[in-house]
């Protein structure tokens, strides 16, 4: 008996050990529930608040897993009050889910296509064998493709393409350390570039949408990329030489990795019906989210395109049940709804007004001040969350800032793709790190480079470009 109880000991303090951050939010969230509300904040602000503690301790600690947090979101929703059961469920299934629902799908009806080594042989045909070539190619396609297809997705397509070169390249993975991580960071940083360009680059840019269209601002697919798209030009060739400046390459020229990846492509023959019929599809839905998406909404398209690969054969419901990432679909959900709360209970403009109380004499002194705040804040954010998750926490609170709330939208948005500095930061990072050839501190050692000149070049961009479209 004796034997047992010490087991059982033993075995609660490791629990406890492995989950102090759990048990620490805990005992923060009833210690502030017990505190009064601030002036000026409703209780319902005041527990939402409490919530978005809770979450942001869980999700940098890392002490359980996303989903399980994500869960813990809703449920606090109702067990706090801040809403009932019907009304946090109303507030999880927004359009913006059905996109990342609706785009996680598509990406395995993509892959199973065999898509993705033909567009990496497409690549290298136009830019050669050249290393310095390729990482400039690797940047550039990997932008387009997420512009529009979503930064995960692209990155999943790639990292095997990248994977093959280097392993042909070198069975020897010291001999190529350099060169495999300039090649996955192209990868990952040219898709972060890109999804800022479209309303379908990004489950974050869905987001703001929404935000911006319950503000009373409408914008249309076309005038987001006439705003954005000039600064992801700008961004590919100066990123691309960042990168090639902190790693330098072992191999200038990769004709064996080219070589083989060729002869990869040439057995699997040419395009089937079926691979066809999959490209034309995906060209249906990129039309729908260009000229439909105002009406209909991305999710909706999205979803249509899936019905239409369903339906042709081109997948079956088992390989996307498989395949599709339910956690991560459940994680932007209790985002949004979190951030939605935020802003209905009024804790987005007492935060809001906090902020300006401190800043408010630089805001009025000092020109573009409330910008730099603002990507500051959100690039911090980013890369210790993940992209969509604070954009669907700040999003409502950066849009009271100022008068010009489409600007602090854009520019809300466009930051939280910086997230150059840590593996967590955004998907596509994730996802190149799992290679195990890139280290973290790596993220760190480009990023810092690459961060500190993008929130620079947002800076400079937003108050000039968009002076044209006042």
């Amino acid at each position: 008996m004796f034997g047992f109880s010490e087991r059982s000991l033993s075995n609660l303090l490791f629990w406890v050990t492995r989950k102090k951050w759990l048990i620490l939010s805990f005992l923060l969230s009833i210690s502030f529930f017990y505190v009064p509300s601030p002036e000026g904040l409703a209780p319902e602000g005041h527990r939402t608040l409490i919530i978005v503690l809770v979450a942001l301790v869980l999700i940098i600690s890392e002490s359980i897993p996303l989903p399980a947090v994500a869960i813990l979101i809703l449920l606090m929703e109702v067990l706090l009050g801040i809403d009932d059961a019907d009304g946090v469920a109303a507030s999880f299934m927004t359009d913006a889910v059905f996109f990342i629902m609706g785009s996680l799908m598509l990406a395995v009806a993509i892959v199973k296509q065999g898509w993705d080594t033909r567009i990496a042989l497409g690549i290298i045909k136009i830019t050669g064998n050249k290393t310095r070539n390729i990482v400039y190619g690797f940047t550039t396609i990997s932008a387009l493709l997420a512009s529009f297809i979503g930064e995960h997705t692209v990155a999943a397509l790639m990292l095997p393409l990248v994977l093959t070169l280097i392993q042909n390249t070198s069975k020897d993975q010291k001999r190529v350390k350099d060169l495999s991580t300039v090649l996955l960071l192209s990868i990952a940083y040219g898709t972060l570039i890109g999804s800022i360009g479209t309303p379908s680059g990004g489950g974050r840019n869905a987001i703001m949408m929404t935000y911006l269209q319950d503000s009373g601002v409408q914008i249309s697919y076309i005038k987001w990329m006439l705003m954005v798209y000039p600064l992801v030009l700008i961004q590919i060739p100066i990123v691309s030489w960042l990168l090639l400046r902190n790693f330098a390459p072992e191999y200038t020229i990769l004709d064996s990795g080219v070589r083989k990846l060729k002869v990869q492509v040439a057995k699997s023959g040419k395009i089937k019906r079926k691979g066809t019929m999959s490209a034309v599809i995906f060209l249906a839905i990129f039309l729908g989210w260009v000229f439909l998406s105002e009406s209909l909404g991305l999710g909706t398209i999205a979803l249509a395109g899936v019905f239409l690969y369903l339906v042709t054969g081109l997948v079956t419901w088992d390989e996307l049940n498989r395949n599709t990432h339910w956690g991560v679909i459940i994680l932007f959900g209790s985002t949004i709804s979190l951030g939605s709360y935020i802003k209905s209970t009024g804790a987005a403009i007492w935060l809001a007004n906090y902020i300006m109380n401190i800043f408010g004499y630089l805001f009025e002194s000092i020109p573009f001040i409330s910008d730099v705040i603002v990507v500051l804040l959100t690039t911090i954010m980013a890369n210790v969350l993940s992209s969509s998750a604070t954009v669907a926490v700040l999003g409502p609170i950066t849009l009271n800032m100022g008068s010009d709330i489409l600007h602090l939208g854009l520019i809300t948005a466009i930051a939280s793709s910086f997230g150059y500095f840590t593996a967590v930061a955004a998907p596509a990072c994730t996802i190149i790190y799992s290679s195990g050839l890139i280290k973290a501190k790596d993220f760190l050692r480009a990023g810092w480079m690459v961060g500190s000149v993008s929130v620079i070049l947002l800076i400079i961009y937003a108050n000039i470009y968009w002076l044209y479209f006042n």
